[in-house]
């Protein structure tokens, strides 16, 4: 059995703890698409089987979360998880949307401390648990969509943001913060939506059991936005490159109507690209 899972990932478990679970229900090997923080839930999509070999595919892909901000303290973590400092005065909802425009689009965004970035060797949550500080280097990020949900307290916002890989959404908060001359962290985040996967095919990771979890697999091609191609020519399956009528790019391979894996077109010519069935 191939093909993925959209797991509901619960607060308070890292996505590692997520793929382990579906790894002993399913007794195939797993990973997922993207980490979520511990203290986030949401959409994690869990590759079973051969597709875990599509990763590459997904790189690019856009996710969109439900946020909610606090102004005038921040953390150590930059989440409810770390230790609060109160400090900074919180802004009115004006002030806000006046400012998401500047963190909207392509900027330099320093990753948080407590993240698994590398420093010199070691990951920065690591330093940040010795108590060492350190400064990681900015990296440009797309912020597609940045926008208020409203007030849900004196010093709470929500807000929806879509955006590009390597955004980091605790680091959001502490940019737009800044930007209102305060301080801010993230208090509860959810993904709700990475590349096609999106909340209307969550399954709840405790409904993930030996007897269950094949009625939620969703079908590895049903993932794949490439035309189909029929290929009979047994030339393909041996390894063989072909000439072929048929514009370059990726395929979603098909013979006798059973998916095969992806191929490759390039100057007309057709080559085996992942074999996923």
């Amino acid at each position: 059995m191939t093909g993925f899972l959209n797991i509901d990932k619960p607060e308070g478990k890292s996505s590692a703890y997520a793929v382990n679970i579906v790894k002993h229900v399913t007794k195939e090997a797993c990973g997922h698409l993207g980490t979520l923080d511990p203290f986030a839930s949401g959409v994690l999509p869990v590759g079973v089987g051969n597709a875990t070999r599509l990763f590459d595919y997904f790189l690019a892909k856009k996710k969109t979360y439900a946020a909610r901000f606090r102004f005038g303290a921040t953390t150590d973590t930059l989440d409810s998880e770390g230790a609060v400092t109160v400090g900074g005065s919180i802004p009115s909802a004006a002030q806000i949307a006046c400012a998401l425009p500047s963190l909207t689009g392509e900027y330099a965004q320093v990753p948080p401390l407590y993240s698994a970035k590398s420093i010199e060797g070691r990951r920065g949550y690591e330093l940040a648990r010795m108590g060492k500080t350190a400064e990681l280097g900015a990296k440009t990020v797309c912020v597609e969509e940045f926008s208020l949900r409203g007030q849900v307290s004196e010093d709470e916002f929500e807000f929806t943001v879509t955006c590009g890989a390597g955004t980091y959404i605790r680091a959001l908060a502490r940019d737009l913060a800044a930007l209102l001359g305060t301080q801010g962290y993230c208090t509860a985040l959810r993904r709700t939506a990475s590349g096609i996967f999106t909340e209307k095919t969550l399954v709840p990771l405790a409904s993930v059991t030996p007897e269950t979890w094949q009625k939620y697999l969703i079908p590895t091609d049903m993932v794949l936005p490439f035309a189909v191609m029929e290929v009979s020519d047994a030339r393909f399956y041996n390894g063989v490159k072909y000439p072929v009528d048929a514009a370059d790019g990726t395929y979603k391979i098909y013979r006798g109507g059973e998916f095969y894996g992806t191929g490759i077109v390039e100057g007309g010519i057709l080559r085996a690209g992942k074999k996923l069935c």
